[in-house]
């Protein structure tokens, strides 16, 4: 089993780093970038949800110290 990490940042996403599999609502498979690394939306505002597109530094997205 390969090693996965899952970093928090401040005000910002959560970046996976390791080989993974993201699913959909429905079980379904979510094509990824084919990079060792993404970033997952945790504001909300993204359009391409569920990956970051940068919109938490445009609504103000704010985490807790």
């Amino acid at each position: 089993m390969s090693d996965v990490k899952i970093t928090t940042l401040a005000n910002g996403p959560l970046i996976v780093e390791g080989a993974v599999q993201l699913v959909d609502s429905k079980g379904q498979p979510i094509p990824l970038p084919g990079k060792p690394r993404l970033a997952l939306c945790r504001c909300g505002a993204s359009a391409s949800k569920p990956f970051c597109d940068g919109s938490h530094t445009k609504c103000g997205f704010k985490t807790e110290p």
